[in-house]
């Protein structure tokens, strides 16, 4: 079995720049909002019952689901957020098990954004690592990246554990407040501490 970080944050936190220097030093990342795209990618498997249950409307030009359309409509009618996790929050989750059993990296980073919110993936993990920065700088970032109104982004961080949540769930935390430099410099420390981690399992 791997040693497994649950890596988890607020949207706009930096989860993905974390991951990705995770991956650069050696760790196999599982991340379930990349496996959700590919769910519901041109093709993908959960597709056809998304179809089903939104209607041809959702489904781009490119054969993929319409992130915006479907947020939009899930975030209008909880009935149709539930629905649409009921579907992909299954595949997702079984997907992250195939690919953590077969990972080959000196440990594994699960990015899991509602880590906090779901007993299933804490219980999955031998860590919580939380990235976090102020909620102004989550907002700035999101609408610096997306067309998202500031009430957009509030009402998705209403709908995520909060700040003080995380923290207090937290086993480690990654201060993503300054430069990209500074969050790198704290991968690189707790890299080191989890492949001791990780070898110390093993033995």
């Amino acid at each position: 079995m791997s040693f497994v970080v649950g890596l988890t944050g607020g949207i706009g936190s930096g989860k993905s720049a974390a991951a990705d220097e995770f991956a650069r030093l050696g760790a196999t990342v599982v991340d379930t909002d990349v496996i959700a795209r590919e769910l519901t990618a041109a093709g993908g498997a959960a597709m056809p019952e998304v179809e089903r249950l939104f209607g041809s409307e959702i489904v781009g030009a490119d054969g993929a689901m319409d992130r915006a359309k479907v947020r939009a409509r899930v975030f209008a009618d909880p009935a149709a957020r539930k629905a649409l996790e009921a579907l992909l929050h299954p595949m997702i989750r079984d997907e992250s098990r195939r690919r953590i059993a077969s990972a080959k990296g000196a440990y594994v980073v699960h990015v899991v954004p509602l880590l906090i919110e779901s007993a299933d993936y804490r219980m999955r993990v031998d860590r919580v690592l939380v990235v976090d920065c102020p909620e102004a700088l989550q907002i700035a970032r999101v609408r610096a990246r997306s067309e998202l109104s500031e009430a957009e982004v509030r009402s998705i961080l209403a709908s995520q554990a909060s700040r003080a949540e995380r923290l207090a769930a937290a086993d480690d935390v990654i201060d993503n407040s300054s430069s990209l430099e500074a969050l790198r410099k704290q991968v690189t420390a707790l890299h080191q501490r989890y492949v001791e981690y990780s070898n110390a399992e093993r033995t």
